[in-house]
């Protein structure tokens, strides 16, 4: 009976392994011999259990990445790795990570692409301190890749056994338990296309201490990235333009045809843009807006060229004199890491193990944008009596009687916008683990950690000095001063700001500061874990639990720029956050057995979990979860999961301080909006606009400008909940040794989702809600009392959304022995089914199905291909990215042709390497990414939110050496 048991356990951990790429190692499968001779199975814990089981058997689907597979590749870091999963959404990558103010460099997991805040990032099943600040989301950057033994990713169900954060999944890096030897690793590369470069250096020692009962390790990496500008890279230097059919044309549309592909509202234009603006400075008139010239270096005023087809702001063909804003996207940034890592355990007994783990980690990332600009603003105008303006300027305001004119200019002279993030994290994990009793085991640890970030802003405009600077006049001796004394007594030095480079070096001093901003997070988290395998025995095995409790502290502070903060610069005046809470919580998990070895049951498991959490802001919350794991017979598992989980809303969502915005809204109370309502719509609108004090005449353009907005965190905040299933199989057939195959279906249900609200959907609810003007959304509206124009518009984070994805995943592995050595393959896919987001949770039919849209593909797949001939080893991975459309289902619905570029296609990039390691323990490895080439689809620079899923370098090689021993 033993025998039988034990033979089961090792055929099913052999299972799990293969459907899992087969990554896992020999060592967490392995049997040992007890005294009597008898096999006897290691029990390990996997990602989403606290219970010890027998092999690999996970209770829910798990796929695992090697700690090989990481580091053995071309990428800047491990999360530039997992990124290229199928699970995983390039929502923070090295290439887009600086879509938003103090975020470039990070490198953080955001599971099915439904946030990052909702993936949990474990570091050995403990939790991490945060690298974003006011948020849970851990950057990957902090976790030492040389001691990665591999990554579990578990989707769904997990907070009842992690706590909150884990609505999505979880990603588990298990480090090296004993680190015995030298392990050093340098790789440097090359892009094909560009002079892109990266660097990387891994440093690993350990070794065993008093007898074999310790074991001391430290480890160092180093990577280095270069900034890659988009001009540099001949796939991304073109700039586009989205211009009018028959514009581009000279063509009218038929009438029958206005909704067909083949005749779009708008063409995709390359070598076209804007030729309203210019580094130079673009004249423009004051009275009636119309281009006047665009200034020579010298100053004087040449002719704006608007090519072969124009529309108002956007021009085209060989002549036309547009800017390529591209010369300001920054496609990959700048960015240096250093990780120092130092770790130890001692068995004080032969049951009870002590260990202690520090970190140093130091990441620096740059975004380097677009410079200050001045649109069509009042704030640009230059006076005839302007000291700087040249003959022939002056001539011409004359000539059409303007004692003003306008300069539109992106102030490249000045200086490109440049932020420089440096994250500073320390991190300390102190414990005990070890046996109770023959079957009780216990793990308690305490974690500290902190993230201190530093954000600097250069090139950032001192608006009142820019504004004195620009007014400039001949003094009576005939020297260029400002106009203002005041300002004069001040140290206003004139600029002169019409030609590119005319402005002086003492000028732009003047004009400009470096805003500094810092943000400390800190977490401490105390956990003590029991678990028993063997609680007690049932007709159909033993009954497993795992339970404990565990208190979690966090806190997160951000400080802005005391100057920068008051509003007087270009840079938004940014809230501070001050906040944090702390939780307390309980858990229990239970495995029991029920039934075994009866007809088309080999064994049939119940897995439960349950958590209860006492919140410092929300109170009470519990998650809970269920689980089946069926045994058909040795070759064919199926496993289901139904689970209740919860978020709750972290630091930055509650407590964030108001920062300033602008927007572009239409006022729905105007007469020409109201005018597009039908009877009843209208009724209820007017009635609610007067109801607010607008009066019935009201058709102000002023919402033709944009309108100042507050966003911040609001205290009110309730937790998400999310509901998850997954149901799966697992199948290794006995006839075809090292072949496995799995299929998991999920589908992850988040209501009460934490959302903002977009400004015209607040001003359209305000006024068309059949109740009256009684509601939340009014009270996020500020109107002038006498003219009714709206002031300020409020937005906050409600509980008001939900979210919606579903799909399978599936993997194939099959490894055998060929032409004199050893394949390994696998293969990794999604099929997504769904993705909805619902704006109002309680409007079902209100929804948007973004499946098969850019950044939520409807198939993704690995493929990966390695062989081992003595020495030798070669792989190839391809990667495989279905095609997308690029607008969303509800608005083609409306508009089913808006533009000429409607989808990219089908995308496959394939890595390449070629590896021997001598019998000395020095290793040579030559790789190439992106092999054949494959360059980026339309007119995208891969550095969006779902575009930097594709490569925006290009042929990239490196070449690695390492030694150990």
């Amino acid at each position: 009976m033993l025998n039988n048991q034990v033979s089961k356990a090792v055929r099913l951990a052999l299972a799990f392994s293969a459907a899992s790429t087969s990554l896992f190692s020999a060592s967490s499968i392995a049997a040992d011999e007890n005294d009597e001779g008898v096999e006897k199975v290691e029990r390990i814990e996997v990602t989403g259990s606290r219970i010890f089981r027998e092999g690999a058997i996970s209770p829910s689907p798990v796929t695992v990445i090697t700690g090989e597979d990481l580091v053995s590749t071309g990428a800047m870091n491990i999360g530039e790795v997992l990124n290229k999963l199928p699970a995983l959404a390039t929502t923070y990558s090295l290439a887009n990570s600086g879509r938003f103010i103090g975020t470039a460099g990070v490198s953080l997991l955001d599971l099915r692409g439904m946030g990052s805040e909702r993936t949990l990032v474990l570091v050995d099943g403990k939790r991490h301190v945060s690298s974003a600040p006011g948020t849970s989301s851990v950057d990957t950057n902090t976790i030492p890749s040389a001691w990665i033994e591999r990554v579990e990713i578990i989707t769904g169900g997990a907070s009842a056994v992690y706590g909150a954060d884990a609505v999505t999944g979880v990603v588990n890096f298990i480090l090296k338990e004993e680190i015995t030897g030298l392990n050093v690793s340098a790789t440097k590369g090359f892009a094909d296309n560009n002079n892109y470069e990266n660097e990387k250096f891994t440093f690993s020692y350990g070794q065993d201490f008093s007898e074999g009962r310790g074991n001391a390790a430290i480890s160092f990496e180093y990577n280095s990235q270069d900034s890659l500008n988009a001009l540099d890279n001949p796939w991304t230097s073109t700039s586009y333009a989205s211009m009018p059919y028959e514009v581009v044309t000279g063509m009218e549309r038929p009438e029958d045809m206005l909704d067909s592909e083949d005749f779009p509202d708008k063409i995709v234009v390359p070598n076209a843009g804007y030729y309203l603006i210019s580094n130079a400075g673009t004249v423009w008139n004051p009275n009636t807006g119309a281009i006047m010239g665009r200034f020579n270096p010298d100053s004087t005023l040449g002719p704006v060229n608007t090519g072969s087809f124009e529309d108002g702001s956007y021009c085209g063909g060989p002549d036309c004199d547009y800017i390529n804003l591209r010369q300001y996207s920054e496609i990959q940034p700048k960015f240096d890491r250093i990780n120092l890592n130092f770790k130890v355990n001692y068995d004080v007994t032969d049951d009870l193990n002590a260990y202690f783990q520090a970190k140093y980690s130091k990441t620096e990332g740059e975004n380097i944008g677009q410079p200050f600009f001045r649109f069509f603003s009042g704030a640009n105008l230059i006076k005839r009596d302007n000291a700087f303006l040249s003959e022939d300027t002056a001539a011409l305001m004359d000539q059409e009687g303007l004692s003003i004119i306008g300069v539109n200019k992106m102030y490249n002279d000045i200086g490109r916008r440049l932020e420089e993030n440096t994250r500073e994290t320390t991190r300390f994990v102190a414990g005990f683990k070890g046996n109770l009793t023959e079957d009780w085991s216990m793990d308690i640890s305490l974690v500290h950690g902190k993230s201190e970030i530093e954000r600097i802003n250069g090139a950032n405009v001192i608006m009142a000095n820019y504004a004195n600077a620009i007014d400039a006049v001949f003094d009576d001796a005939g020297n260029i001063v400002c106009r203002s004394e005041e300002a004069r007594a001040d140290g206003c030095v004139a600029a002169n700001i019409m030609g590119d480079g005319a402005i002086s070096q003492q000028a732009i001093d003047y004009v400009t500061t470096t805003s500094v901003g810092t943000s400390e997070i800190e977490q401490t988290v105390f956990n003590a874990t029991f678990s028993n395998s063997a609680l007690f025995e049932l007709p159909a095995g033993m009954v497993g639990f795992a339970g404990g409790i565990e208190y979690r502290d966090e806190s997160s502070v951000t400080i802005e720029d005391p100057f920068a903060k008051t509003g007087a610069t270009f840079f938004n005046a940014l809230g501070e956050t001050d906040g944090g809470y702390d939780v307390s919580e309980a858990f229990f998990e239970l495995s029991i057995p029920l039934l075994e070895e009866v007809f088309l049951i080999d064994s049939l498991v119940l897995d439960t979990a349950v958590r209860y959490a006492d919140y410092s802001t929300i109170g009470d919350a519990t998650s809970w979860k269920l689980g089946l794991d069926w045994t058909i017979n040795p070759e064919l598992r199926a496993r289901f999961t139904v689970s209740e989980a919860m978020r709750a809303p972290n630091i930055d969502e509650l407590f964030s301080g108001q920062s300033q915005s602008f927007t572009n809204v239409d006022d729905s109370c105007k007469v020409s909006e109201l005018d597009q309502l039908s009877a009843e719509g209208r009724a209820i609108r007017a009635a609610n606009c007067a109801a607010l004090g607008v009066p019935a005449d009201f058709d102000s353009n002023y919402d033709s400008a944009t309108l100042e907005t507050l966003v911040g965190g609001n205290p009110d905040l309730q937790p998400e909940e999310s509901k998850s299933i997954t149901a799966g199989i697992v199948y290794q057939p006995s006839w075809l040794e090292g072949f496995s195959v799995t299929a998991d279906y999920w589908e992850i249900d988040i209501d009460d989702t934490i959302s903002g609200i977009g400004f015209q959907t607040i001003i359209d609810r305000c006024v068309d809600s059949p109740t009256g003007v009684d509601n939340q959304f009014c009270n996020l509206i500020t109107r002038d009392p006498e003219t009714s124009e709206i002031t300020l518009l409020k937005g906050f984070a409600l509980n008001i959304a939900r979210s919606l994805n579903s799909g399978v995943d599936f993997e194939f592995a099959y490894d055998f022995d060929a032409l004199g050595g050893r394949f390994n393959t696998s293969f990794i896919g999604t099929y997504l089914i769904e993705a909805k987001d619902y704006p109002f949770s309680a409007e079902p039919e209100n929804y948007t199905d973004y499946e098969g849209v850019l950044g939520e593909e409807t198939w993704q797949g690995n493929l990966t291909v390695d062989y081992t001939y003595n020495n030798y080893k070669v792989g190839f991975s391809t990667r495989f990215i279905d095609g997308v459309e690029l607008y969303d289902h509800t608005s083609l619905d409306t508009n089913p042709n808006p533009s000429s570029e409607m989808r990219y296609g089908s995308y496959f990039i394939t890595d390449a390497s070629f590896a021997y390691n001598f019998e000395n323990g020095v290793g040579l490895k030559l790789g190439v990414d992106n092999l054949f080439n494959r360059r980026l689809p339309g007119s995208t620079t891969g550095t969006g939110a779902g575009s930097a899923i594709y490569d925006n370098i290009g042929r990239f090689g490196y070449l690695q050496a390492s030694y150990k021993f």
